[in-house]
């Protein structure tokens, strides 16, 4: 962007001296006359600037993106150019410093400004660029006045030393209106190098202009108010008044006079025709302060637990907001300007298009954001908006991310010019308009232009390199084709520094004032008619840029946000008063998407993690407490389950259902439907019926009622020991073994007192028979046995009569209390089964 070093240019490609031309840039046949004058006035200065030679070695040295060499030790800087426009008859003062980079000492040197050379003024873009991109001095440069100089003391390596210089526009020689270069340079010789030379250089533009006889060019430009995501989705309710919780208080300072926001809308307030482009939650997080707020003690923002005293603080930001809203309500109602609203939140809609497109919830989450975007900058501001704008991350643009915002309906895409360069056959600079196809249109911002306000401009001579290209530029763009009006969007980063702000401020209305610009809100560039020549074609997602796509939101991250949203629903069905849950957590997904995660990564993992576990909080206050083993005692009764909901208000549309692993040897009913009032449990009980005694595994969830229910919360698994089946069931089981037994008995007996006999079916094995039978037993004893046998018969018979249902023995009622219950239906079970909070 500029060139802070010796040869403080702004550029790219290198022009050799005209022949002829000293490459030093100096007249010929005047260098004794000059080292005297130069000798003289150093004598002079070492009295007037002594403070110069009290600098350490390497001390204020300004920032050079270019090296020394120790033919061209010297780092010229321009600090200032007054005035910024140069008029006939006028005067141009400039200020800068010239340090010694070397490693020898500068002797008998002076500073001087350079006529450009041939005094004709730069027609074309290309021939400004060229400028730039010169390093050491060179003919091309120009060649050094004679007048003004200023003479410089020995300055040892690393010593700095200041300097002025006012020439006449007329000593100039500039040969009309234009854009031309200003060079001021160091002359001079070092210890080790007697030969006076060039030491080095220092470059920028001056436009000169008497008269306005174009077409100025329409310039649009965004004036971003965006802040990284601080409203947390916990409140804290004081008395009668619910008070918002912020990540940290660093708005206060930010909206207080000096802080960024409040100068960026005292900056913006003195401009017309600006596009004020807005996070609609950084004015929710204002409006909320000037209630008064909270903010998370530092260390307890990714915990999720609830906002409470031990967590929190008081915020001082209160009277700081509330003025900034009303400072930023009088800027944007200003005639001419613009107000566009970014989606809620500013989600980073290239991550999205990237590493979520597959996520169902991402177009959701992008459409409610551009709704409740405009919803909220017109409730907030009292102004119109415009809200189907999509603003990608520094403006890079590919097919995906084209097709995820025209989903989420943004028809206006703000276009770095870099993801669409101009086509090389195009000869001048297009308007920033054009169509991309699918119903969309761009606005491409000039690549050069823009890059200009990229970084933050700290420094004098950064500001005036800035400002200056600016001018430059811009003059330079409207000249191509005077009479052919266009439209050019200067497009900013989103963090927008205070210095950079009023350097962007200053120089439009510096162009303003020499008339070949005119600032427009945005629309009126949108809505030209587009250049036939220039660039359409949406580049391809494996055009993006590797740099910008590093610093996305993962899939991880992405599926993460997602997985809230679908929790956040589950939690809705639930409540009676869902709205007091359902704005925080929706905006609180939305900033967990926001484009200000790029430059803070750590502080977007923290915040996610905080709103997930939060809602975790909430969902988990409606529960299934744990318990371990319950005890049934009896092969039927009741099992008892709590539920227990510490939320503030009543839940409904849940049912618990309990399931039995073993349903052969445990049944219990399927579910019961709930009504759980704020701050209380409730005990279901479940009729259950034992087949067996021994442990049988549980499990009780909780679901949602309704077309589509769905788990809620996590499940509850416990064991039901089963003790003492002895009524019908064990009278079942114990008749039957009876009846084997006898029938076995009767058999053995029936076979030895016939031994011997013929059996009807000739398969009774042959043996003697006695008197007494063939075991020895009396005749009657076949009698005997036969009624034992018959009575045996008759109660098995009135057994199995009397317990075939398994219930319980003659007379039992399930209807009635079970065996195992008391008569108010609470279980006789061990301490286990009654667990709750």
């Amino acid at each position: 962007m500029s060139e802070p070093a010796r040869h403080s240019g702004l550029g790219a490609y290198g022009r050799p001296g005209r022949p002829g031309d000293p490459a030093d840039g100096r007249r010929p046949g005047r260098r004794t006359a000059r080292r005297l004058a130069a000798a003289l006035g150093a004598a002079l200065a070492v009295v007037a600037a002594a403070p110069a030679g009290a600098l350490p070695a390497g001390g204020n040295v300004p920032a050079t993106d270019g090296a020394v060499s120790a033919e061209s030790p010297v780092i010229m800087t321009i600090d200032t150019v007054a005035p910024q426009v140069a008029s006939p008859n006028g005067t141009v003062t400039i200020t800068g410093h010239v340090t010694n980079g070397g490693k020898s000492v500068l002797k008998g040197a002076h500073a001087a400004v350079r006529k450009p050379s041939l005094g004709k003024p730069l027609q074309r873009r290309s021939e400004l660029q060229n400028v730039v991109a010169r390093t050491a001095p060179l003919g091309a440069d120009g060649i050094e006045l004679d007048s003004p100089q200023y003479a410089l003391p020995e300055l040892a390596p690393g010593q700095s030393q200041a300097y002025t210089l006012g020439v006449a526009v007329n000593d100039l020689s500039l040969n009309g209106d234009g854009v031309y270069e200003l060079a001021v340079d160091a002359w001079g010789s070092t210890a080790d190098n007697q030969h006076e030379r060039a030491l080095g250089i220092a470059r920028t533009f001056l436009t000169y202009s008497s008269n306005a006889d174009a077409q100025p060019t329409r310039v649009a430009t965004v004036w971003p108010l965006v802040h990284g995501p601080e409203l947390a989705a916990q409140t804290v309710t004081e008395g009668e008044q619910t008070l918002s919780v912020l990540r940290d208080d660093s708005l206060a300072t930010e909206f207080a006079p000096g802080g960024r926001l409040y100068e960026l809308v005292d900056t913006g307030s003195k401009l017309t025709g600006l596009t004020w482009t807005i996070d609609p939650d950084l004015l929710d997080t204002a409006f909320a302060m000037t209630k008064g707020y909270k903010v998370q003690k530092p260390g307890t923002e990714k915990n999720g637990k609830p906002a409470k005293d031990d967590n929190v603080v008081n915020g001082t930001g209160q009277a700081a907001a509330t003025a900034w809203l009303e400072k930023l309500r009088a800027a944007v109602a200003k005639p001419g300007n613009q107000v566009v609203a970014l989606p809620y939140a500013d989600p980073d809609v290239a991550s999205i298009a990237h590493n979520g497109a597959d996520l169902g919830g991402m177009g959701t989450a992008l459409n409610k954001a551009a709704t409740a975007g405009r919803l909220t900058v017109e409730g907030r501001l009292s102004v119109d908006t415009r809200s189907d704008v999509a603003w990608p991350y520094q403006g890079y643009l590919d097919q995906q991310i084209a097709g995820v915002a025209k989903q989420a309906g943004s028809d206006l895409l703000l276009v770095n010019g870099a993801s669409m360069p101009e086509p090389d056959a195009l000869n001048h600079t297009p308007t920033a308009v054009r169509p991309v196809g699918n119903g969309q249109n761009a606005v491409v911002a000039d690549e050069t232009v823009s890059s200009l306000f990229d970084g933050d401009l700290g420094t004098p001579q950064a500001q005036t390199l800035a400002a200056q290209r600016f001018l430059a530029e811009t003059y330079a763009i409207t000249h191509e084709q005077p009479q052919n009006q266009r439209g050019l969007l200067v497009l900013p980063p989103r963090d927008l520094t205070v210095s950079t702000a009023k350097v962007l401020a200053s120089a439009l209305q510096t162009a303003a004032s020499g008339k070949w610009v005119e600032p427009v809100k945005l629309d009126a560039v949108a809505q030209a008619a587009p250049d036939s020549g220039a660039a359409t074609a949406v580049p391809a997602a494996a055009d993006y840029p590797a740099k910008a796509r590093s610093s996305e939101l993962s899939a991880a991250d992405l599926s993460n946000t997602d997985s809230v949203q679908y929790d956040l629903d589950t939690l809705m069905q639930v409540l009676t008063l869902p709205q007091r849950v359902r704005g925080p957590f929706s905006a609180a997904m939305v900033r967990s998407l926001s484009t200000e995660w790029r430059s803070d990564a750590p502080g977007g993992g923290a915040y996610r993690d905080g709103v997930k576990r939060y809602l975790g909080e909430l969902t988990g206050a409606v529960q299934v407490p744990k318990k371990t083993v319950v005890t049934l005692a009896g092969n039927t009764g009741q099992l008892q389950v709590s539920v227990r909901n510490d939320l503030t208000q009543t839940v409904t549309n849940l049912s618990l259902h309990l399931v039995s692993h073993q349903q052969n040897r445990l049944w219990v009913a399927p579910q019961e439907d709930l009504v759980i009032p704020a701050a209380q449990g409730v005990t279901v009980r479940f009729q259950a019926q034992a087949r067996n005694n021994g442990p049988v595994q549980m499990t009780a969830q909780l679901f949602t009622t309704g077309p589509n229910p769905r788990p809620y919360g996590l499940p509850q698994n416990f064991q039901v020991e089963v003790t003492s089946v002895t009524n019908g069931v064990l009278y079942v089981f114990a008749g039957g073994v009876l009846l084997l037994l006898l029938a076995a008995l009767r058999f053995f007996r029936q076979r030895k007192r016939r031994a011997g006999q013929p059996h009807e079916d000739g398969d009774q094995p042959i043996g003697e028979a006695g008197a007494d039978g063939p075991t020895g037993e009396p005749e009657d004893a076949d009698d005997a046995d036969d009624a034992d046998d018959a009575d045996e018969r008759g109660r098995g018979d009135r057994t199995d009569e009397d317990h075939a249902d398994g219930d319980g023995p003659a007379g039992d009622d399930p209807a009635q209390t079970p065996r195992g219950s008391s008569a108010d239906g609470r279980d006789r079970t061990s301490s286990d089964e009654k667990v709750g909070p």
